[in-house]
């Protein structure tokens, strides 16, 4: 699986197969996310750094337009409720 990949990646970087095999797995299970697991952990990490609802909101409202397959937008009000049911 991803042998392509795996082939670049030893080419142009100093991993090994194994090495390379394992960066695609971890970066694939990280975008493999929902959009509602996503939030739901940003929103924890988040708050965990003190930052109050309004700024974590925001904030995962404008991450969302970067992840590797955009999301729909979100409005904040249904941020809130991914989070909060």
């Amino acid at each position: 699986m991803h042998d392509e990949l795996v082939d670049h990646l030893t080419r142009s970087t100093p991993l090994n197969r194994g090495e390379a095999l394992r960066v695609i797995q971890d970066v694939l299970a990280y975008f493999d996310e929902t959009t509602e697991e996503y939030v739901r952990r940003r929103h924890r990490e988040l708050q965990a750094q003190g930052l109050v609802n309004a700024t974590i909101f925001e904030r995962i409202e404008a991450d969302l337009k970067y992840r590797a397959v955009a999301p729909p937008e979100l409005t904040l009000r249904q941020l809130r409720r991914i989070v909060y049911g």
